[in-house]
């Protein structure tokens, strides 16, 4: 009598194989589209304490054009005082971040999350998002403001 695996077993083992590669690459992704959603937000936190120094200490906020994510946000009057040695990009590039001075007085800072079950999305809806900015309606649903208004 031959000793040995059946094919009949050998396939079944592949196939749980198979099902719990597929559970945890799935459980995988998942982990990494909140980190970069979580990364998002930190970021328009930091972004949104910088623009109130600047705010701070010049009484209006700063004109940013979308091409300076990943320059600095200085003082356009004195470049040695620096509020944001680099302006945060989103991790994935797609859309960047946009800044929306709305006044002189008044400015809207948005990202795009990931994942649809995001509490913090604006009106509770994440998907489809819900802002728009710098004319991509409809490609951010994630905001931060300045005080005196709401995302």
């Amino acid at each position: 009598m031959k000793k040995g695996f059946t094919l009949i077993e050998l396939l079944v083992v592949m196939a749980i194989l198979g099902i719990l590669a597929t559970v945890g690459l799935g459980a995988f992704r998942t982990s990494q589209m909140k980190s970069r959603d979580a990364k998002r937000k930190s970021d328009l936190g930091q972004i949104q304490r910088a623009l109130e120094m600047y705010f701070n200490d010049k009484g209006t906020y700063p004109t940013i054009p979308l091409s300076s994510w990943g320059g600095e946000l200085v003082d356009p009057d004195n470049t040695e005082t620096i509020y944001m040695k680099e302006l945060p990009s989103d991790p994935s590039g797609s859309p960047e971040y946009c800044y929306e001075p709305v006044n002189s007085k008044t400015y809207k800072l948005y990202a795009k999350l990931e994942n649809s079950q995001d509490p913090n999305c604006l009106e509770g809806i994440c998907s489809p998002p819900t802002g728009s900015c710098g004319g991509l309606t409809n490609a951010y649903n994630y905001g931060v403001s300045s005080p005196n208004t709401l995302p």
